[in-house]
């Protein structure tokens, strides 16, 4: 599982390191990890031309000492310090004996279109807000170049802790960063400027405990699959009701019913008003037109893809006793008080718009700060909150750690595409699993089945659903 931690915690993990290490140990450590980086990215170090984008922090040394290493193996390395006089002393003078350079600010647009590589050490990770004009200058000059970026433990311009992007930021082709993943690395809209992210160890030891947020690898997920036993008949595995659809939208009812068939439950039971359709297509799924409170023993509920305006069945559902996965419409339907009562396990689903209107915010101020609205949801809610997106936030009801998920495609924005994951979620949820686990594994498997069904085209919701069998194969193999 990779943990990442924030600023603050980094910071008094790296003073207890030093605290056992020679003075300058710890740079040189980091320096090393990103010269190495920096080489294998180059391909061929010799005669390459380099260029180092220096701030007046411990980055901006880390940049000068990986600098000096690349000029010792006969790069072509210059330094271009953006606050001369503050500029990291040492590191400036292991550039020159190496043979680097140092030039003016003025003289970078001249050098940048030229390099094969620059080095973005402007701002480290307790930078706020986006670059100044200066450094903002650099960056359409960079942005515009041929050289590859690598930025310096985090891309100067975003906010390390939240992943919020204030203003202009530098690309990266790669971030290499040092002794734990930061938020921000992870959660969108930063993320998308940091490209490849290299953790290099520099022997931090943080608290798991103090971990901001945590996403789930192949064996993480593989550890939480249901997998049945010898014993297993379809109610041990559990059964989970689908509440959804409507005559307006009979498809949401069908595809929530083809995610939950393939998410690890014996059994699926259908309530609606779209029984014919989901019996078409689906003729193993228990149909009932008693409502939920009579359709029969169920282990979780899934209730609001296409509902249309059906605030009864919703209010209906949130009353039983075991975990409700609450999505589209009904996120809209539900009454907050009655979602906060509960005492059995609530997952919402929301994507940013959906959010936003839940908090009564503009769509935008969620998309800046995804990690902050997924917290505030799960907490004014009292339930696990899962927040849709290029990355995919799921926040528990106790607070702890967020998990985050990056194996979707952009293809997954498709219209019911959402259904899926919901009926694969409620499915998990009816296995035995967490909320918070439930959420995360189906986030995880359906990233994987659209990029399995997706293959570089566009894909249909009912291709995503289909491809969840490869994912989970793939996950458990």
């Amino acid at each position: 599982m990779r943990t990442a931690y924030s600023v603050e915690t980094v910071r008094a993990a790296e003073r207890v390191l030093m605290a056992r290490l020679p003075e300058g140990a710890l740079m040189q450590r980091a320096a090393a990890g990103l010269a190495a980086a920096c080489a294998e990215l180059l391909g061929r170090v010799y005669g390459s031309r380099v260029v180092l984008l220096v701030g007046s922090g411990d980055n901006g040394g880390d940049a000068l000492y990986a600098g000096a290493r690349l000029a010792r193996r006969g790069a072509g390395v210059t330094a271009v310090p953006l606050t001369p006089g503050r500029a990291h002393a040492g590191g400036l003078a292991a550039l020159r004996r190496a043979g680097g350079t140092v030039a003016a600010t003025d003289a970078a647009e001249g050098l940048i279109p030229g390099a094969d590589l620059v080095v973005d050490g402007i701002v480290g990770i307790g930078g706020k807000g986006g670059l100044r004009p200066d450094a903002e200058r650099l960056a359409d000059v960079v942005a515009r170049s041929a050289a590859a970026v690598v930025a310096v433990d985090l891309p100067s311009g975003v906010d390390a802790d939240t992943g919020q992007v204030r203003g202009a930021a530098l690309r990266a082709d790669l971030t290499v960063t040092f002794g734990a993943y930061k938020p921000g690395l992870l959660v969108d809209p930063a993320r998308e400027y940091a490209g490849v992210v290299r953790l290099v160890d520099i022997g931090l030891e943080p608290p798991a405990a103090d971990a901001e947020l945590e996403a789930l690898q192949h064996a993480d997920v593989a550890g939480l699959l249901p997998t049945p036993a010898a014993e297993s008949d379809k109610y041990r595995r559990g059964v989970v009701g689908i509440a959804a659809g409507s005559a307006r939208y009979p498809g949401a009812a069908v595809l929530a019913v083809s995610g939950a068939l393939r998410g690890g439950a014996g059994a699926v039971r259908y309530v609606g008003p779209a029984a014919d359709a989901v019996l078409a297509r689906f003729p193993e799924t228990l149909v009932s037109d008693a409502g939920p409170a009579k359709a029969g023993r169920v282990q979780a509920w899934v209730v609001g893809p296409g509902a249309g305006d059906d605030a009864a069945t919703v209010a209906e559902v949130l009353e039983a006793d075991v975990p409700v996965l609450l999505d589209a419409d009904g996120l809209r339907l539900a009454e907050r008080d009655a979602v906060r009562r509960r005492t059995a396990p609530t997952l919402m689903t929301p994507h940013a718009g959906e959010a936003a209107a839940l908090l009564g915010v503009r769509r935008e101020e969620v998309e800046g700060a995804r990690l902050a609205a997924v917290r505030e949801l799960a907490a004014v809610y009292r339930a696990t909150v899962l927040l849709k997106g290029s990355t995919t936030l799921v926040a528990g009801s106790g607070g702890g750690a967020v998990r985050v998920n990056a194996t979707g495609t952009p293809w997954l924005a498709t219209a019911g595409s959402g259904d899926v994951l919901s009926g694969l979620s409620g499915s998990l949820l009816a296995a035995g699993l967490r909320a918070v686990d439930a959420g995360s594994v189906a986030a995880y498997l359906h990233g994987l089945a659209g990029r399995f069904a997706a293959d570089g085209a566009p894909v249909g919701a009912h291709d995503v659903a289909s491809h969840i069998p490869r994912a989970w194969r793939d996950v458990g193999h």
